[in-house]
């Protein structure tokens, strides 16, 4: 616990010594807390910006405005369209990459003009551990990383949120819609719909965290042990059935592994 408070101490030792800023923010809980204490330490001065893409569903945008809504903190949304990167498209092992330097880019020139010159953006600690090409283009760009240099892994941030009243404490991780399909198959638009569906489908009978990977026409849907069994079950299976083939999907298999995070990353790597 000591060391927890250490951590927080000094993350916002560090925002306010940042001035005026403008937090990446998607709606995540590490991008949900670290605009919470950015703008408990600086007020007005902390803005945050979301990009709004195709391979980010819609429940994560509302619940990015309605934070910001509740919290009084001005909103910026930046509508970026990721598939006109043609690097992006293709779904290289390296896809991450492209898209954060994309998402950097905009944002950065919504900040410009507000007079921002610092972007903050929610790596933590635990994150250096995984498989991350977006950490590059984060590099590259200059963006700031405080949770990280505060040294704050994921369970600290969870406590800290849990103990602000945040409702990302408990939040399921869930990464981009693009993570779900194979690498090296292309990226479009109908791939990314069926996917925000389908799983939109899961998380109403109260599946929360899972993901539904694509392979061609094939769903390979991926739950937590105590998940598995409730899918499995004749009435949950005809609906679910029913309706990834209304969808699209030829075939749907249930991974008797479970979830897994990064399972489509090299060597199953890395958070996805």
């Amino acid at each position: 616990m000591e060391t927890l408070e250490e951590n927080y101490e000094a993350l916002k030792t560090a925002l306010i010594g940042y001035g005026r800023v403008g937090v990446a923010f998607s709606g995540g809980v590490d991008s949900t807390l670290l605009l919470k204490v950015a703008h408990d330490v600086l007020g007005g001065n902390a803005v945050a910006l979301t990009a709004a893409q195709r391979s980010v569903p819609g429940f994560e945008m509302k619940e990015a405005a309605d934070f910001c809504a509740a919290e009084g903190i001005r909103h910026i949304v930046c509508t970026i369209n990721e598939l006109a990167v043609d690097a992006f498209v293709r779904n290289p092992p390296d896809r991450c990459y492209y898209c954060k330097k994309n998402v950097l880019s905009n944002i950065g020139r919504a900040a410009a003009e507000l007079g921002i010159t610092h972007i903050l953006e929610g790596t933590n600690a635990d994150d250096l551990g995984d498989f991350r090409p977006g950490r590059r283009a984060i590099e590259e760009y200059g963006a700031l990383s405080p949770l990280l240099d505060a040294g704050l892994t994921k369970a600290e941030i969870r406590t800290l949120s849990e103990r602000l009243g945040l409702p990302t404490w408990d939040k399921p991780s869930y990464a981009c819609l693009a993570s779900r399909i194979a690498r090296g198959e292309p990226i479009t638009e109908d791939k990314l719909r069926m996917i925000e569906v389908a799983e939109g489908f899961l998380m109403a009978r109260g599946i929360r965290q899972m993901r539904v990977r694509v392979h061609g026409d094939l769903a390979r849907i991926e739950a937590l042990p105590e998940s598995i069994a409730k899918i499995a079950e004749p009435d949950f299976r005809e609906a679910l059935t029913k309706k990834f083939k209304a969808l699209g999907f030829r075939y749907i298999s249930l991974d008797l592994e479970g979830y897994k995070t990064g399972s489509m990353n090299p060597h199953g790597a890395a958070a996805g």
